[in-house]
């Protein structure tokens, strides 16, 4: 990777201390064998929210991975294909939802919802990602701002201010409406003063948005559509009043992503949506929070066996997901190790992680005599000493 797609992935809030709050969660739990169990088949088919999934694992939403690599998501989702697993589409992809609904085929995808200022932009993104055959709504809620990521800010990088990870509204009517009201009205710019850096974000503006590159670059509409973007991404006001409206605009199964306190899970239990994903976005938000995996056992505990709670966060193994697994998670979500896969290799890394990990819990279960991931309980753990 470069240093600035490095900083990107690799990068946290702060002094990355939620990072290591999640990998740390880890260790402190043991597995306990069991022997003589007998068990020579396993299953690790389950079902979340009605789609059907070969493992207990997806690919979780990670936007302007094409700092990676170019036509990311379109790549990521032949892996994902190729590995037989769903895949989170980002609200910040950088290719449009309908191209990596294609390349996904009929393997099964969710598409990841950031709430805009604007509302009707939230309504064009829903009926979109409904009309290309998502089968579930995921609304982060987590990145109402961005966090604090000092690895970013010390190479004044922000992908999306180069037009990476925003062709979700590039190639949707609303924002492009938007856009168009905005250079009809011709708002003067505060006068940018030429530098190789401001020539280089022009010319990776011209190069993300739609249409040929010499056109753009002698348009104002990139740099309109950039400006748009960072102003009406994500609604800093979000409250539990918008997330009652969503059970009107849309028939697919709501997934709330971002959640780490017993009583924000009681209150979308009466919501009532139909899942919530356990997060703190891979430690990229709020520096020194809860780890996901401590977050789950409280969460689980505060509202019994029924809901259906999802993992993600500091997972990077096989035995790891079998953790998360065995303290009450439904299934799990990749994160950094697909894209660490997907610039080694492309397709065939994201394939290969996935593969990997996938067999490592298809192992561990096997010596520990488990048949189906239903049967992975804390019975199989132990606090360490």
């Amino acid at each position: 990777m470069s240093r600035t797609a490095w900083a990107y992935v690799a990068g946290g809030a702060g002094e990355g201390r939620t990072m290591r709050h999640n990998r740390e969660a880890f260790e402190r739990w043991r597995i306990v064998p069991r022997m003589l169990h007998g068990v020579t088949e396993r299953d690790l088919s389950t079902s979340i929210v009605g789609t059907q999934m070969s493992s207990p694992i997806l690919l979780a939403p990670i936007g302007a991975a094409s700092v990676v690599t170019p036509d990311s998501d379109l790549i990521i989702a032949k892996g994902a294909v190729a590995a037989g697993t769903p895949y989170v589409i980002s609200s910040q992809g950088c290719n449009p939802m309908e191209q990596t609904a294609a390349a996904m085929g009929s393997t099964p995808f969710w598409y990841q919802l950031y709430w805009s200022t604007d509302e009707a932009l939230v309504d064009s993104m829903i009926k979109r990602a409904e009309n290309c055959g998502a089968q579930a709504l995921v609304v982060t809620l987590d990145t109402t701002i961005l966090g604090w990521r000092p690895r970013d800010l010390n190479l004044g990088s922000l992908p999306f201010a180069r037009g990476q990870g925003i062709a979700q509204y590039t190639s949707d009517p609303r924002f492009l409406d938007l856009v168009q009201e905005r250079v009809a009205a011709g708002t003067e710019r505060a006068k940018t003063r030429v530098t190789l850096g401001a020539v280089r974000t022009l010319v990776s503006m011209s190069r993300q948005h739609p249409g040929a590159f010499g056109k753009n670059l002698r348009s104002s509409e990139p740099r309109t559509a950039v400006e748009a973007f960072l102003d009406i991404y994500s609604n800093p006001g979000l409250s539990w009043d918008h997330l009652a409206t969503l059970r009107h605009r849309t028939s697919l199964p709501i997934v709330l992503k971002g959640i780490l306190h017993p009583d924000d899970a009681r209150k979308a239990i009466e919501l009532g949506v139909d899942a919530m994903i356990v997060s703190n976005h891979g430690g990229r938000q709020v520096d020194n929070a809860i780890a996901s995996l401590d977050a789950l056992v409280t969460i689980r505990e505060a509202v019994g066996p029924r809901p259906t709670i999802l993992l993600d966060s500091g997972i990077r193994s096989g035995t790891d997901v079998l953790i998360g697994l065995a303290l009450g998670a439904n299934a799990c979500l990749l994160g950094r190790p697909y894209i660490y896969g997907l610039a080694l290799d492309g397709e065939d890394g994201v394939r290969q992680v996935v593969g990997n990990i996938v067999a490592e819990l298809d192992l561990t279960m096997g010596l520990l005599g488990v048949r189906t991931v239903q049967d992975l309980s804390r019975d199989l753990l132990a606090p360490a000493l």
